[in-house]
C-alpha cells in the first residue's frame, strides 16, 4: 500500500494536581513499554499535563516529533479542560485511554480515580463538540490499553488519510446510475477535497500520452501479471496508456494532498471512444492502494479507500448483484453451511477486482457491453471467480439532503463456482435477506458495496463513529428488530 499514510503514535499522560503526577507518569510508562513489546513503536511524551502551561508544553514536543495520532491517557482523574483542550489543538486522531487500579493493597496513595475521570473527559468533549477515539471499554490494565491503543491505530490511519484525502472524478453519473450520485458537501466537512473533471479532459490527457516510451514497460509488466490469462494481448499497449494517463494525473493534480483515489467512468462513451474499457487498470490501481470506482462513483471511492486504510490490503467495489439460484444453493451451500439461501448473495462487477483477490482470472471483453457493441471495444475486463474467504460489506453514503449515513456487514465468499462472468463470487452474510430489505433497501442505499477482505467490522464501524456518522446499520441478529420490520412476520 503506497497510498496510505505511515502513523506515529505519541501517548501523554494527564495528571489531576491534587493526586500524585508519579502515579501517572508510572503507568504512561507501563503502557507505552507494553504497547512496544507487543505491537511497535509508540512515542512517549515526557510532559505530564497538570494545567494548560503543561499541554502547551506537550503538544509542542509532540509536534516537533511529528507525531500523527495521539493517546491522551488518564493515569489518574486528569485534569478535564487540559486534557480535552490537547485533543482540541492537536491536528489528528486522538484517543483517550483510562487506568485501571492495579492492587487493592494500594488504595490510598495508590488510587488513581481514572474511571471516575474518564465521565469527566468524556463529558467534556461533547461541550466542546470535539471528536474522539473512545474505546468500547476504556478502562484497563497496561497490556489492555496496549491492546486498545493496537485497535484504534487502524481507525486514526484512517481518519487521517480521509483529511488528506483528495477525490479525483472524471465525467458525471450515467444517466441510468443517478443511485450513484450524491451531494458531496459532506465530504468538504470532513476534509475530503473533491476535483471533478469531464471526460473530454481525460480523453485529451490520453492522447497526449500517445507514443509515451514508458509504455512498453508497463505493457509488459500487466503481460507478466496476466500470465496465461491474458486473452487480449492486442489491447495491453492502450492499457499501458491509460494507466500512465492516470498515474500522471494524479502527480500533477493531488496538490496539496498526500493521497487520492479516482471516480472514473466507462460508459456509455468511454469504450468507443477510447476503444477499451479501464477495469483491468483500475484493479491493478486498486491493488496499489488508489481505489478507482467505476460509474463516477465518488463515495464508493471513499468508501473504497477507507478498507484501504484500515485493512491496509486492496479492496473491490461490487454490485450486490444477483440472487443464488435454489439449485445452486441447494447443492453446493445447503449441504456444507448453516446459511439459508436469503443469507446469500453474488456480489459482482463487470472486472475492477485486483488479481490478488481472484482465484483465477482472464483479461476479456466486457459481456454486457458487447451486446449492442462490437467486442473490440469492450476490452481490458478482469474477469474470474472471488477468492474464497472471510470480507466485509461496508459503504459510506450521503442522503439527497446531505446527511451522511454507513453500513457495515460481516461475512464470507464461498468456495461455490459462480458459472458466470465479470469478478464475481458468491457471498454469504448472516441475515442478509432482513438487511438487504431494513438497512440496502429501506435507507436507500445504491447497489454498490465496497469490500475488505477480512472481518474489520469493528473498525470501520469505528471510523464512521468517528466521523460522526449517527446512522449505522449492520446486519442485525435474528430476534433483534429494526426499526421497520413488521414483528409479526415469519
Amino acid at each position: 500500500m503506497n497510498n496510505v499514510p505511515e502513523m506515529k503514535l505519541a501517548i501523554v499522560a494527564v495528571s489531576r494536581d491534587c493526586f500524585p503526577m508519579s502515579l501517572s507518569e508510572g503507568r504512561r510508562k507501563a503502557v507505552a513499554e507494553s504497547y512496544k513489546k507487543k505491537y511497535g513503536e509508540i512515542y512517549e511524551c515526557p510532559v505530564c499535563i497538570e494545567n494548560e502551561k503543561d499541554m502547551e508544553k506537550a503538544l509542542s514536543d509532540i509536534k516537533e516529533k511529528g507525531c500523527n495520532a495521539l493517546v491522551v491517557y488518564l493515569g489518574n482523574f486528569g485534569p478535564e479542560s487540559s486534557e480535552t483542550l490537547l485533543a482540541k489543538y492537536f491536528d489528528g486522531p486522538v484517543m483517550f485511554a483510562a487506568a485501571a487500579e492495579e492492587t487493592g493493597d494500594n488504595l490510598i496513595d495508590g488510587r488513581g480515580d481514572a474511571y471516575c475521570g474518564m465521565l469527566n473527559a468524556s463529558y467534556n468533549l461533547k461541550l466542546r463538540g470535539i471528536k474522539a477515539y473512545i474505546p468500547e471499554y476504556p478502562v484497563g490494565t497496561p497490556d489492555e490499553c496496549a491492546d486498545m491503543i493496537a485497535e484504534f491505530l487502524p481507525v486514526a490511519r484512517t481518519v487521517y488519510a480521509l483529511r488528506n484525502l483528495k477525490i479525483i472524478s472524471f465525467g458525471p453519473r450515467p444517466q441510468d446510475f443517478l443511485a450513484c450520485n450524491a451531494p458531496i458537501a459532506p465530504l468538504y466537512k470532513m476534509g475530503v477535497e473533491i476535483e471533478e473533471n469531464s471526460e473530454l479532459d481525460l480523453f485529451e490527457a490520453f492522447n497526449k500520452h500517445a507514443g509515451d516510451k514508458r509504455i512498453p514497460e508497463v505493457a509488459a509488466d500487466m503481460a507478466k501479471e496476466l500470465g496465461s490469462g491474458n486473452k487480449k494481448p492486442e489491447v495491453l499497449n492502450k492499457l499501458a496508456q491509460y494507466e500512465l494517463t492516470l498515474l500522471d494525473w494524479i502527480e500533477e493534480h493531488k496538490g496539496s494532498r498526500k493521497f487520492t483515489a479516482i471516480a472514473g467512468k466507462c460508459w456509455p462513451a468511454f469504450q468507443t471512444q477510447f476503444g477499451f474499457v479501464p477495469c483491468y487498470v483500475n484493479s491493478r490501481l486498486a491493488a496499489r492502494g488508489i481505489p478507482v470506482s467505476c460509474e463516477v462513483d465518488i463515495y464508493g471511492a471513499l468508501s473504497e479507500y477507507i478498507g484501504s486504510c484500515v485493512s491496509m490490503d486492496a479492496v473491490t467495489l461490487l454490485d450486490i448483484n444477483n440472487s443464488v439460484p435454489g439449485d445452486m444453493y441447494n447443492e453446493n451451500i445447503k449441504p456444507k453451511y448453516s446459511y439459508t439461501l436469503k443469507d446469500t448473495f453474488m456480489g459482482f462487477h463487470c472486472g475492477n477486482t485486483p488479481i490478488c483477490k481472484l482465484g483465477a482470472c482472464e483479461m476479456k471483453f466486457q459481456r454486457i457491453m458487447a451486446r449492442t457493441l462490437p467486442v473490440e471495444f469492450t476490452n481490458g475486463t478482469l474477469e474470474g471467480d472471488i477468492a474464497p474467504g472471510d470480507i466485509t460489506f461496508y459503504r459510506l453514503q450521503s442522503t439527497a439532503d446531505a446527511k451522511l449515513k454507513a453500513y457495515v456487514a460481516e461475512g464470507e465468499v464461498l468456495p461455490v463456482k459462480t458459472n458466470s462472468f465479470g469478478g464475481i463470487g458468491v457471498f454469504a452474510i448472516p441475515e442478509m435477506g432482513r438487511f438487504y430489505r431494513h438497512v440496502l433497501v429501506e435507507k436507500n442505499f445504491p447497489h454498490h458495496g465496497a469490500v475488505a477482505f477480512g472481518h474489520f467490522g469493528k473498525a470501520i464501524y469505528s471510523v464512521f463513529t468517528y466521523l460522526g456518522v449517527e446512522d449505522i446499520g449492520f446486519n442485525q441478529p435474528k430476534g433483534m428488530l429494526y426499526k421497520t420490520e413488521n414483528p409479526f412476520a415469519k
